[in-house]
């Protein structure tokens, strides 16, 4: 758009920074063999891989807390934590991969909310029970052992298997 100036001449109107740019490409429905394409493209985790590495790094969190601190105490400390994510995480992948028809994307949402709802009581119930179960609890190793744990997640993503592309 262009507007007019006092002396007569016309300048151009700078670009609206909020408009958009190209127009949104039409939304169309993949076929069958498209879909099946695509998804087979794109790689995957598997939950229990990273249930797994979260359990084989808690170990390694309780090893090294004992090997530093020399205190047992610690260490178990250390393995609570590590099962407080872990626990709860494999009830989680229990969950949302049993063989269940998930025909309706309603129900499936409605199923992930309930098994994370599940996950999250189940690890506050632990940490809650936390002092009881563990004689001479050490909660900065409890709370490492978790967070290396929690942070294992982010691991599996330069984990994913890579699939070929092909040509």
């Amino acid at each position: 758009m262009v507007e007019p100036t006092p002396q007569g001449k016309r300048l151009p109107t700078p670009p609206d920074p909020f408009a958009d740019e190209a127009p949104e490409s039409p939304i169309r429905t993949l076929s069958r063999e498209e879909a099946q394409a695509l998804r087979a493209s794109l790689p995957q985790v598997s939950p229990w891989r990273v249930v797994a590495v979260q359990a084989v790094a808690g170990l390694v969190c309780a090893a090294v807390t004992w090997f530093v601190t020399q205190r047992s105490g610690a260490a178990w400390s250390a393995l609570y934590g590590a099962a407080a994510v872990v626990v709860p995480g494999a009830l989680l992948a229990r969950g949302m991969t049993r063989r269940t028809p998930r025909a309706n994307p309603g129900a499936a949402v409605l199923g992930f909310v309930f098994w994370e709802l599940v996950k999250i009581g189940v690890a506050v119930a632990m940490l809650a029970a936390a002092p009881r179960v563990v004689q001479d609890l050490s909660w900065p190793a409890l709370l490492v052992a978790m967070v290396v744990c929690v942070k294992v997640n982010w691991w599996a993503l330069l984990w994913r298997r890579r699939v070929p592309k092909t040509t």
